[in-house]
């Protein structure tokens, strides 16, 4: 039933007049008004139409208003039909309460009047009408929350759906990246290391030298690139791990200055280091604060005219370490600074491109910096006038109980000590054998795993440099068989084009440390140097 319907109004008298009379007194209401004569054809419009109310006589021959009234009440459909007795004899107090048990809501002394009834009827059907309306209400409400319900499961599915989509493209991603890395990073290896063999020798010809040069700055700068882009990822899923220690920031000033000093030396930059005299001290990554640094120092040599001058400032104070860097370069515009250190954020396109990068140097400053429990800011007067970045660490208190300082390459007095390289990169085993024999050491090459096993036991190495992805049996089951068969006292450095691994698996293994292909010669030779001392 609509809730513009009108409403049915039963009325039950077996006196026709009476019936008439009841229909002409409520005829303004604009109900439909139904007549019966008996109480079982009131019983018959009850079973065939919704009936509102129920205005009856009591007094009825065959069937009473009392008992027509408890069989309207007892069946489950009626039990919110309103009942109006009408009565000129049981008007007592008993009769009113033996009427209220039957089910009637209201009584209705005859002589009846006509306003009076009116005026009752009206509060029932009206009350009927909100019901209904409010009935309705609740099932148009509930229809729509089950509907909006069903839309939001839907949309819940679905958003799981891509939720899951974009985990599986991202871990592809990641999965792409390392295999891209190794890629790149195999014939890098070679590369450098050939050019530190070049470097060792003798070379007259100015042209040679100066295609030495080329070639060892573009494969570092391709190597920083393929770091770079490992470590975003890394950054964005939180898997950069830090090695702490306590660091002077004159290390680590040093180390930057010697990384980015090619790229210095090629656009003729003046480059000022100041720091103060007594030590700063930091609890940091070294490797980590060294590419942060270094980032910072080739920004401001990539960004301004050859011939510029970069400033590399570092204070103590209030409990910070300060390190800034600063050029007379290109300048950041105002709208640009708020999102410098976005991911793959660039300055103006109409820069010459072969100074500019991928836009996620800055991205990983600031969370390597973040890391670090410190903070970086940026700031520039304009376009042409130069920028400034500064990096504020915790500076640790003086007095520290150990400190990590920059390694000396030790002597080799005393015998050459053996390395056995397990490369199955010719080129790539090929140029680092030759490098380390240049060096002093007594290197010789493995292809593969089983290779490897035989050479260490007829042959046992101080130092076995070791790549991990070997073919058929991996670097990982080799190392494992190595210090099975009794290799307990050579260093075993795992060798990996795939980034940063994780320590306690090549803990578990037997490994002593790794390097990421290509490693710079130098710093090679200081680990080889180190970590045999700790094993001997």
């Amino acid at each position: 039933m609509h809730v513009a319907d009108p409403v049915n109004i039963l009325l039950v008298d077996d006196q026709p007049a009476k019936l008439l009379t009841y229909e002409a007194m409520l005829d303004q209401l604009g109900a439909n008004l139904i007549k019966a004569s008996s109480g079982r054809e009131a019983l018959e419009h009850l079973l065939k139409q919704e009936i509102t109310l129920v205005l009856m006589d009591v007094s009825m021959p065959d069937l009473d208003g009392f008992e027509l009234a408890e069989i309207i009440r007892e069946h489950p459909r009626f039990r919110k039909t309103a009942i109006i007795f009408v009565s000129a004899v049981h008007l007592t107090d008993m009769d009113r309460l033996k009427g209220y048990a039957s089910g009637a809501v209201d009584y209705v002394a005859v002589p009846v009047q006509a306003e009076l009834l009116r005026a009752k009827v009206s509060v029932f059907t009206e009350l009927r009408r909100k019901t209904v309306e409010a009935e309705q209400l609740a099932r148009e409400l509930e229809r729509r929350v089950s509907e909006r319900t069903a839309e939001l499961e839907a949309s819940t599915a679905r958003l799981r759906e891509l939720a899951d989509e974009l985990r599986a493209a991202d871990r592809r991603k990641d999965e792409f990246l390392a295999l891209l890395a190794h890629e790149l990073r195999n014939p890098l290896a070679p590369v450098l290391n050939a050019v530190s063999i070049m470097r060792a020798r003798t070379v007259s010809d100015p042209e040679l030298t100066w295609c030495r040069d080329i070639i060892e700055r573009q494969a570092t700068q391709l190597t920083r690139l393929v770091d770079d882009l490992l470590d975003v990822s890394r950054v964005s899923r939180g898997m950069v791990r830090l090695r702490l220690g306590e660091v002077e920031l004159s290390a680590i000033v040093r180390g930057a200055v010697e990384t980015s000093q090619p790229i210095v030396d090629a656009q003729r930059h003046e480059l000022h280091v100041s720091q103060p005299l007594e030590p700063v001290r930091v609890q940091g990554d070294p490797t980590r604060l060294v590419q942060v640094l270094a980032n910072l120092l080739n920004n401001a040599a990539k960004y301004q005219e050859p011939g510029g001058r970069i400033d590399l400032v570092v204070t103590a104070q209030d409990g910070m370490a300060r390190i800034a860097v600063s050029d007379r370069g290109v300048g950041i515009e105002e709208s640009l600074l708020s999102r410098v250190f976005e991911p793959f954020t660039q300055g103006n396109p109409a820069l010459d491109r072969s100074q500019s990068g991928l836009g996620i140097g800055l991205y990983l400053v600031r969370n390597l910096v973040d890391l670090h429990g410190g903070n970086v800011t940026a700031a520039s007067d304009g376009p042409g006038r130069g920028a400034t970045f500064v990096v504020e660490l915790p500076r640790l208190q003086e007095q520290p109980s150990a400190r990590t300082t920059v390694p000396v390459a030790p002597s080799r007095e005393g015998g050459a000590r053996r390395v056995l390289v397990v490369d199955d990169n010719p080129d790539g085993g090929d140029s680092l054998v030759a490098l380390l024999n240049l060096h002093g050491y007594r290197a010789t090459l493995a292809g593969d795993g089983p290779a490897a096993l035989e050479m260490a036991a007829n042959d046992p190495p101080d130092v076995v440099l070791l790549d991990i992805g070997l073919p058929g049996m991996d670097g990982y089951e080799v190392c494992r068989r190595m210090r099975k068969k009794g290799l307990k006292h050579a260093a075993i450095i795992a060798l990996t084009g795939y980034g940063q691994l994780d320590r306690g698996h090549l803990d578990d293994h037997g490994f002593d440390d790794y390097v990421v292909k290509p490693c710079p010669p130098q710093e090679l030779l200081r680990l080889l140097d180190a970590r045999h001392d700790a094993r001997s």
